[in-house]
């Protein structure tokens, strides 16, 4: 790498992390009323809230969500092993999330049946999230796929910072990201919007600041000849073209 790709490179796994950190005290605020509110109170700054206005767990301003958990995770096997090894990204996401860890409170847990007391919210601690909980029970169960299949929260495309720092620029750069997400995410959609996400990332790694970046991933995206394609590349192609149109309007 030049200094200059690998001074991004470095960037994009800080400003991930510092981003995870600043947003977290107002974490899944589904009321937009809310959140409007809350915004207000913190105009012109609304980064690194002092207080928690989450809604559904509380941790100290400074700390990471759960994705920002992940993306630390992955972080750690990658320098440890030099690389993506399933293996040991599987073993380090049990014993940071699993049991008797700071993850492991009533509420999250893994086995929790249904229709029991009302969860009172919100909790003092971290959440463990759907596709961490059938993780951790996956892992238990002693199942070769480990990842989540159902689940389709946005876990892949807020960690994959340092995997695609790592391997930007280069041919296996797609096929690791889909390697580490599927460990514990093993959706198709999830991994495709997740691949399309680290064409966004290492394009501004490699190229830095870019106006025509959309434009050169949606030409990756339909290119009969791409690396690692996907069956819902299509439907991801048609969500960032509307979305485009859209903005283009605004």
């Amino acid at each position: 790498m030049s200094s200059s790709v690998a001074d991004r490179a470095t960037g994009a796994i800080i400003g991930a992390a510092v981003a995870d950190a600043a947003a977290q005290p107002m974490h899944w605020i589904y009321d937009l009323d809310k959140l409007k509110a809350v915004l207000r109170d913190l105009e012109p700054c609304p980064e690194f809230r002092p207080q928690s206005a989450n809604p559904f767990y509380r941790r100290t301003t400074g700390e990471q969500t759960c994705y920002g958990d992940q993306a630390y995770v992955l972080l750690e096997s990658l320098s440890r092993c030099g690389g993506v090894n399933v293996e040991d990204l599987t073993k380090r996401f049990h014993e940071f999330f699993g049991p008797g860890t700071v993850y492991d409170l009533p509420l999250n847990d893994p086995y929790r049946k249904k229709g029991g007391p009302k969860a009172i919210l919100p909790i003092n601690g971290p959440w463990r999230n759907a596709s961490l909980k059938v993780f951790i029970r996956n892992v238990d169960a002693g199942k070769e796929e480990t990842g989540c299949d159902v689940d389709c929260q946005i876990d892949g495309v807020t960690k994959i910072a340092p995997v695609v720092a790592m391997y930007a620029g280069r041919p296996e750069m797609l096929e690791k990201v889909e390697k580490a997400i599927r460990v514990t995410q093993n959706n198709d959609m999830c991994v495709a919007v997740t691949l399309a996400a680290a064409r966004f990332l290492e394009h501004f790694i490699v190229n830095g600041p870019d106006p025509n970046a959309v434009d050169a991933v949606l030409a990756q995206l339909n290119d009969p000849d791409r690396q690692n394609p996907q069956e819902l590349d299509k439907a991801v192609i048609d969500v960032i073209c509307s979305h485009e149109q859209i903005q283009g309007h605004s």
